[in-house]
C-alpha cells in the first residue's frame, strides 16, 4: 500500500502549495518562496503531514533533472563556448574567493583550518535550480548577467565532486585520497567527453527517424530517455544527475528539434520542479530560528553579503561590466542545494556537529527564500 501513501503525500504537497502560492501571488511574492514555505509547513518540523519523505525527495530529484535538461535545451554549445571565460575564470574565482573569505574570518575566531576550508566549500555553492528558474521566468537567461550566473553555477556543480571527495581528507579519515580524487576527476572528464561526442553523432539520426514516424508520444518518450539516460550515465562517473541532464539538453539544443523538445518537456518540468522546492523547505526547522534568532539572522546577513561580494568580483574580473557583475552577484548570494549533500558528508565524518548542521540548514533555506526578492530588486541596486 506504499504507493497510496506516496499519492497521498504528493496530493498534500500540491494542495498546500496551491493555497500558499495563491496567497503569495496575491501579495506579489515569487512562487518559489511560496513552495519553500509550503515545504516548511508540511515537513517534519512543521505540521508533519508527509509520511514518506524519501519518496518525495526522489520525485524532487527528477524535478531538478528536468529543470537542468530544459535549461540545456534553451542554451547551446556555441553560446556556452562564448561564455568560456566566465566559466573557467569566474567560476574558480568565485569558489576560491569564498573559501578565502571564510578562512580569513574564521582564523580571527581561532577556528581549525580544515574546518574553515570545509565551511568555505559549503558556502561557495549557490542554488542552480532557484537562480536559473527565477532568471528564466524573468527572461534574463540570455543577458550577460544571466550567462555569467549560469557559467559560474555550472562550474560549481562540477566542483561538487572534488569537494565531496576532499571532505574525508579534511577530517583526516582517508589515506591515499588524492589518488582517488584525481582518478575520479579524470574518469568524469572522459565519460562526459564520450557522452557529448556520441550524442552529437547519434542524436540527430535518432531524432530524424523518430520525427519521421509523426508520433508525438514516441518523440516525447525519446526525449525523456535521452535526458534521463544521459543523466544516469554521468552519475555513474561520479557527477550529479542534474549536470548530466544539462549536458543532454545542450546536445539536443544543437538539433533542429530543440524547440519542439522544449515544448514537450516544460509541463513535466514545472510539475516535478515544484516538488523540489517543497522538499528543500521541508529541511528547515523553525525551532532553530526561534532558539538562535540573532545567530541565524547574523549568519544569513554575512552569507548573503559575502556571497554577493565574491560573486560580483569574480564576474567583474572575468571581463563583465560593473552592472552585470552586481546583477550576477545578487543572483549567486544564497547557499545551494548541493551544499546539503556536502553538509551531510561533513556531518558523517565529524566536521559538522548536529547543532551546526541545523543552523546551517536554517540559514541556507532562508537564503533561498529571499533570493527571488533579491533578484527582483537587483536592477534597482545595479
Amino acid at each position: 500500500m506504499s504507493e497510496f501513501h506516496v499519492l497521498r503525500d504528493v496530493l498534500i504537497i500540491f494542495t498546500i502549495s496551491v493555497v500558499v502560492v495563491f496567497a503569495f501571488q496575491k501579495l506579489r511574492v515569487p512562487a518559489i518562496a511560496g513552495f519553500l514555505v509550503a515545504g516548511t509547513l508540511v515537513g517534519p518540523h512543521g505540521l508533519n503531514l508527509i509520511s514518506d519523505r524519501h519518496q518525495v525527495e526522489i520525485l524532487a530529484e527528477i524535478g531538478v533533472v528536468l529543470l537542468l535538461f530544459t535549461i540545456g535545451l534553451e542554451t547551446s554549445l556555441s553560446r556556452l563556448r562564448a561564455s568560456s571565460r566566465l566559466l573557467w575564470i569566474g567560476g574558480p574565482l568565485q569558489i576560491f574567493g569564498t573559501i578565502l573569505v571564510v578562512m580569513l574570518a574564521g582564523l580571527m575566531l581561532s577556528r581549525p583550518l580544515d574546518e574553515l576550508v570545509f565551511w568555505g566549500c559549503l558556502l561557495a555553492l549557490s542554488s542552480t535550480a532557484i537562480v536559473l528558474k527565477t532568471l528564466g521566468e524573468r527572461g534574463e537567461l540570455d543577458t550577460l548577467h544571466g550567462q555569467a550566473s549560469m557559467a559560474i553555477l555550472i562550474f560549481q556543480d562540477l566542483a561538487v565532486v572534488p569537494m565531496i571527495l576532499m571532505t574525508p581528507v579534511l577530517a583526516h579519515e582517508s589515506n591515499g585520497a588524492m589518488g582517488i580524487i584525481v582518478e575520479t576527476l579524470l574518469k568524469s572528464i572522459v565519460v562526459v567527453g564520450l557522452i557529448i561526442l556520441a550524442a552529437r553523432v547519434l542524436v540527430p539520426h535518432i531524432l530524424n527517424h523518430v520525427v519521421g514516424t509523426r508520433s508525438r508520444e514516441l518523440f516525447l518518450l525519446t526525449i525523456i530517455v535521452l535526458g534521463l539516460g544521459t543523466a544516469w550515465l554521468t552519475s555513474l562517473a561520479g557527477l550529479s544527475l542534474a549536470l548530466g541532464a544539462f549536458v543532454a539538453g545542450l546536445v539536443i539544443s544543437e538539433s533542429e528539434y530543440s524547440h519542439q523538445a522544449l515544448a514537450e518537456v516544460v509541463p513535466f518540468r514545472d510539475s516535478f520542479n515544484s516538488l523540489f522546492f517543497v522538499s528543500v523547505g521541508m529541511l528547515m526547522d523553525p525551532r532553530v530560528i526561534l532558539e538562535f534568532p540573532h545567530l541565524v539572522l547574523t549568519m544569513l546577513g554575512v552569507v548573503v553579503v559575502g556571497k554577493f561580494t565574491t560573486g560580483a568580483v569574480a564576474v567583474f574580473l572575468s571581463g563583465a561590466s560593473v552592472r552585470s557583475a552586481i546583477l550576477a552577484g545578487v543572483g549567486l548570494a544564497q547557499v545551494g542545494e548541493f551544499a546539503f549533500i556536502l553538509a551531510q558528508e561533513g556531518q558523517r565524518v565529524g566536521l559538522l556537529d548536529g547543532q551546526s548542521y541545523n543552523i546551517f540548514l536554517s540559514v541556507s533555506v532562508l537564503s533561498m527564500i529571499i533570493t527571488p526578492f533579491l533578484i527582483q530588486r537587483a536592477h534597482r541596486l545595479a
